[in-house]
């Protein structure tokens, strides 16, 4: 299984922001139309591109959601979408399949109820959004700390097409995602782990690409910054699923 480049889109507003470890106080905005930035990623050969709607993720309204279909109109055929923020009923879920996205993310609403997970994933596939603070997972836009344990929430979804684990200590600070704690949660489920937060360099993505069972990696402020490419990022990994080294 060779990992796959997520590069991120956050929406608030419409336009593309990134937050500071969650804290919608410390926004910075990167642009304000998300259709083009989604269209170079594609461009740059990413076949998915990771979309968040910060609105609907704390507030349950979705005000992104035609863009979130848009996004997914202009890489049709190149490639696929996956969105999260404020997709809490088996309703949302369907809405965005038939928006065009091809895979949902769920958070909240999984941690409180999955079985949702399970009927959610008979319309569109499924991957739940487990963010955590020092291991125990946040919930409401990462307003509310939840009382569950990350490895405990593990083993409660069996329908799920992978697990977006994020560290929301490390989201957006640019100093390193936490490889020690994503290879362990890798190792205690066989659904596929989607590693997210403190992504900071071609070699963070490296680092987590030879990590067995971690399917993709999200990258973010990273990417604004210019620290790297999505060219750049993908040819790594699919340099890694090539010959388990890095291209020159």
């Amino acid at each position: 299984m060779t990992a796959e480049l997520y590069p991120a889109i956050d929406l608030r507003g419409g336009r593309v922001v990134r937050l500071l470890q969650g804290d919608y106080d410390q926004e910075t905005q990167y642009g304000d139309d998300p259709v083009a930035v989604a269209a170079s990623f594609a461009d740059q050969g990413a076949t998915w591109i990771h979309v968040v709607d910060l609105d609907a993720a704390r507030s349950g309204s979705p005000e992104n959601r035609h863009v979130v279909a848009a996004i997914a109109h202009a890489v049709n055929g190149r490639a696929k979408v996956q969105t999260g923020g404020g997709v809490r009923t088996v309703a949302d879920a369907e809405v965005l399949a038939d928006a065009g996205v091809a895979r949902v993310v769920m958070g909240s609403a999984a941690v409180r109820d999955p079985q949702l997970v399970a009927d959610a994933s008979e319309i569109v596939a499924v991957a739940v959004g487990l963010d955590h603070r020092a291991g125990e997972l946040a919930v409401h836009g990462w307003t509310e700390g939840s009382g569950v344990q990350l490895f405990d929430a593990l083993g409660w979804f069996p329908t799920a097409a992978a697990f977006v684990i994020t560290d929301i200590g490390r989201d957006g600070m640019l100093q390193g995602p936490d490889v020690e704690g994503l290879s362990a949660a890798a190792r205690a489920t066989r659904i596929p782990v989607i590693a997210s937060g403190g992504v900071a360099t071609l070699a963070d993505v490296v680092e987590l690409g030879r990590v067995p069972g971690i399917a993709g990696v999200i990258t973010g402020k990273a990417l604004y910054e210019g620290r790297f490419t999505v060219a750049d990022g993908v040819s790594a990994l699919r340099g890694l699923g090539s010959d388990g080294g890095v291209p020159a």
